[in-house]
């Protein structure tokens, strides 16, 4: 199987129903597993033709690290992410810690990235959308299915 037929079956994959129930039992702890053993080299979406960071921020409630896998795009030399959280209702624990503290860490491919994030809302959101739903379509997907705006935030390496 050809990397892109890969990524089309994991596209379609994702857009099931029954695929957030599943996904966000499992995938998390596999990446978790994966990264720490590969030194943050390797998860499950770099192994599906995605690309794939550990985004590490400091909890808002409890002040500690936290870390997270997650889908990323990158675009024009920044980082871009979605706080799809499979498509629940509630946003992502990380989405709101990056509001309260915008410097956070990005582990891609084993090397460690400072960068500051910003809440895009507006025109600057509506224009970067159409690139993250062709890495992910199931974005939109998810947005219907949470009846919410996912948040989305750019991530400039300091």
């Amino acid at each position: 199987m050809t990397p892109q037929a890969v990524k089309k079956s994991v596209q379609f994959v994702a857009r099931q129903s029954w695929f957030p129930a599943i996904g966000k039992r499992t995938i998390p702890y596999i990446d978790k597993v994966l990264y720490k053993a590969t030194r943050g080299r390797f998860g499950s979406m770099s192994a599906s033709g995605f690309t794939g960071l550990l985004l590490t921020t400091i909890g808002r409630k409890t002040g500690k690290e936290r870390s997270v896998p997650l889908l990323y795009v990158g675009h024009e030399g920044k980082y871009y992410l979605t706080g799809s959280n499979w498509g629940q209702q509630r946003h992502p624990a990380w989405s709101g810690n990056l509001i309260a503290n915008p410097e956070a860490t990005l582990t891609i491919k084993g090397k460690r990235i400072p960068v500051t994030a910003r809440l895009l809302e507006g025109a600057d959101r509506e224009a970067i959308w159409p690139v993250l739903t062709t890495t992910w379509p199931a974005y939109d997907i998810y947005t219907e299915r949470s009846g919410r705006e996912l948040r989305v935030f750019e991530l400039t390496p300091r």
